[in-house]
């Protein structure tokens, strides 16, 4: 078992910024590939960014390219995500995960955090 606990959520205005936390309580096969996903009230999970453990590739939705940055620190087990230029359709409960496959499909996880809100104010 992994467990995954995240930090770092808030409430930002417009234009804002915040800095997201998730530390893995052990790194495994199961932590090769992290991710964060985020839920809005009413809506589905969606794939926000993802990181590979060996080599560092990245991949972002569509609708945070060039604002978020996800980045991971190895040797605390820990990934993080940069959250910039923050809008009010950013608002969400975001979610770290944690699994063997580099994808971007909820499936691909096998380990969930238990989320940290993110407020932006208009």
């Amino acid at each position: 078992q992994v467990q995954l606990v995240e930090s770092g959520g808030g409430l930002v205005q417009a234009g804002g910024s915040l800095r997201l936390s998730c530390a893995a309580s052990r790194r495994t096969a199961s932590t090769s590939a992290m991710a964060w996903f985020r839920q809005a009230p009413g809506k589905e999970r969606e794939f926000v960014a993802g990181i590979r453990r060996i080599g560092g590739n990245t991949f972002y939705a569509d609708s945070v390219k060039g604002r978020f940055t996800i980045s991971r620190d190895n040797a605390k087990n820990t990934v993080y995500l940069q959250l910039n230029s923050l809008k009010p359709e950013d608002t969400a409960v975001y979610y770290c995960a944690a699994g063997g496959i580099y994808g971007a499909r909820v499936g691909d996880y096998d380990y969930w955090g238990q989320g940290t809100q993110v407020t932006v104010s208009s």
